[in-house]
């Protein structure tokens, strides 16, 4: 990703307590690092914990506002299926969408007043010119950090744009307390290392 590109657009979705606008600064933090204007909004619907979370993040060499148009995203990284696949319809055509496998049923599906959608990862495939579905948890799981899956998927995002390990890591240096450095960078760089199933090439 080089300064004099053209204007990026990126959804970041989750639901609260899943770390969306952490991921939103450590991102934010990257662009500024790369010498890009950076706009973000950092938060559209509920942020306490089971609710939508959604930010917004526009970068590039000019940037008049933080709001990401339907139709436009260049990716969309979700930490949860369902939340992807509400931010679809903002997606540019051939965009990526860069999601964990984690299912979180919102309180409706709970409750019995709404189903869960059935084969949102195909789904999603299919929407998207490109789909990285990964297993952000497991990942977090295994670098000893499991509420790190936001950050997971942030290296696999950042890969996919272009950018450097060497920028997240030092993303990561700037934003997360020390005591907990060490396995955000670990689950980071696997994020960052791992390929995950493209639906759209694995058939």
């Amino acid at each position: 990703m080089k300064p004099e590109q053209a204007v990026l657009n990126i959804l970041l979705a989750g639901v609260g307590g899943q770390g969306i606008i952490l991921a939103g600064k450590l991102l934010a933090r990257v662009g500024i690092t790369l010498g890009l204007d950076v706009k973000m909004s950092e938060i559209h619907g509920m942020a306490q914990r089971g609710g939508s979370v959604v930010t917004e993040i526009r970068m590039g060499p000019q940037v008049n506002s933080p709001l990401v148009e339907r139709g436009q995203a260049d990716f969309i990284m979700a930490l949860e299926q369902l939340e992807a696949w509400r931010l679809i319809p903002y997606l540019k055509k051939g965009g990526t969408v860069v999601v964990s496998t984690q299912v979180l049923k919102p309180l409706p599906v709970i409750t019995g007043k709404q189903e869960y959608p059935a084969g949102l990862a195909a789904k999603l495939s299919r929407a998207a010119g490109k789909a990285i579905i990964l297993d952000a948890y497991g990942l977090a799981v295994a670098a000893g950090e499991p509420r790190a899956a936001n950050v997971v998927l942030l290296g696999a995002l950042l890969r996919e744009m272009g950018v450097g390990e060497e920028e997240g890591l030092a993303a990561l240096e700037a934003v997360v307390p020390a005591r907990y450095l060490e396995k955000n960078k670990t689950a980071f760089l696997k994020g960052y290392n791992a390929v995950g199933i493209d639906y759209n090439t694995a058939g």
